[in-house]
């Protein structure tokens, strides 16, 4: 489900873009301190945007070091690391935990078992440390399993589900920002869900897996209607984060949020066109 919320990379200066890469970069290393190696397949950009806006909001302390890696031995790279990087090294491992085991409970992919029963003494730990997350996060994939059984089709009762754990996530503390943060992260979610349906729609028709835009026909069928619930999920997104406070890493965010998660969207409807041609 994850890995929309990317950077436009055209439209980004190549120091705007080598400060996302060492975010990007430290989150990875983060994981593999914290986690091991598996933990290292779970990294995202989703987690990376967490990480930028955490860190333009609070402005903690953070070290910056230089390191190759496996993925890039040649050259050396700025890996950043602070208490922000931890907390989104916790919440991946926590997400992708959650994810697989609900793939084996309901699908019985014997992958999430396997990824489940890896990740899950690192996951106790987690819980131990971020109850709150925990609890919601477990709360919402239940009503998200409930609305996929029960064959929903409405849009706000299944993408809500997905935006409001996503919103817990982002609520980093329970401060004065906390509000702000989980609006942003409850609007990013419902589009990460809605666009994640979107991408599967040829192989969920094959498989005949739920997907909600499926029952949602006369939707499909009206042109531009899908962008336009995209549209107004992220306008309300973006001006959320627009009430907060950051000026550090300003620019990268607002291209993710303005131009970046826009990325995958086209390239789906580009891949439709050129396939109805």
């Amino acid at each position: 489900m994850f890995g929309y919320v990317v950077v436009n990379r055209p439209e980004l200066k190549i120091r705007e873009y080598d400060t996302y890469r060492s975010y990007y970069c430290g989150l990875c290393r983060t994981l593999k301190k914290r986690d091991g190696l598996i933990s290292q397949m779970l990294l995202n950009y989703d987690m990376t945007f967490l990480a930028l806006l955490l860190t333009g909001l609070y402005e903690p302390e953070e070290e910056t070091r230089t390191a190759r890696c496996v993925p890039h031995p040649a050259k050396k790279h700025p890996e950043v690391f602070s208490e922000v990087m931890d907390y989104c090294a916790d919440m991946t491992v926590l997400l992708a935990y959650e994810k697989a085991r609900d793939d084996w409970n309901d699908e019985r992919k014997v992958s999430g078992r396997t990824l489940a029963g890896a990740l899950r003494p690192h996951v106790e730990k987690i819980r131990a440390r971020y109850p709150r997350q925990a609890a919601a996060l477990r709360r919402s994939l239940k009503e998200l399993s409930a609305a996929e059984k029960a064959g929903s089709d409405n849009l706000d009762e299944a993408a809500g589900a997905c935006g409001r754990f996503l919103g817990e996530i982002f609520v980093w503390k329970e401060d004065e920002w906390a509000g702000q943060m989980r609006t942003v992260g409850f609007y990013l979610g419902k589009y990460i869900y809605l666009l994640d349906a979107f991408d599967d729609l040829e192989k969920d028709a094959e498989k005949n897996n739920y997907n909600v835009l499926l029952l949602q026909e006369s939707l499909l069928q009206r042109p531009g209607a899908l962008e336009e619930i995209l549209s107004d999920t992220m306008s309300r997104c973006a001006a959320a984060f627009e009430r907060l406070p950051v000026i550090k890493g300003a620019p990268i965010l607002q291209n993710i949020l303005y131009a970046g998660v826009w990325v995958r969207f086209n390239a789906i409807k580009a891949k439709r066109k050129k396939k109805d041609k």
